[in-house]
């Protein structure tokens, strides 16, 4: 399956996922420098206290593959499905933070309310859903059956 959505004929994407899988990739490189540099304390609040990890070490390493991911958006080529496949599962793996930030109540990146916090899950399925978008993930989905 790997290989037919790599090989799909829908490789090509048009200007506007381009547009926005640069943005995308742009916004990706700036939170992962965030993390190494003035955003730091913020995504410690992130991180869940289940979590049998340094947070620190979290932050950290959870922005230099943000920055990979990021840099894979904007200059992947015929790699960018791999690209928004990727970020994708990031953005998966990372929402237990959102989660575990609701229920723990914990203000960070101004979500000081419930509220705040609560509508902000609701923005990790756009962000998978623009990732896969953005790159043509979708295009060589639904095509590999045509094919």
């Amino acid at each position: 399956m790997k290989n037919q959505l790599i090989n799909s004929t829908c490789i090509k994407t048009n200007n506007w996922q381009n547009v926005f899988r640069i943005l995308l990739g742009s916004f990706m490189v700036y939170a992962g420098t965030g993390h190494l540099l003035w955003l730091r304390s913020e995504f410690v609040a992130q991180v869940p206290t289940w979590l049998p990890l340094n947070t620190d070490f979290v932050v950290l390493a959870s922005g230099i593959v943000e920055i990979i991911l990021g840099l894979s958006m904007i200059f992947s080529g015929k790699y960018k499905i791999i690209a928004g496949l990727a970020l994708g599962v990031f953005y998966v793996l990372i929402f237990p933070g959102n989660i575990s930030q609701y229920i723990n109540q914990i203000d960070a990146f101004g979500l000081d309310t419930d509220r705040a916090r609560f509508i902000r899950l609701f923005f990790q399925p756009v962000l998978i859903i623009w990732a896969l978008w953005s790159t043509g993930v979708f295009c060589a989905m639904f095509n590999k059956n045509r094919q």
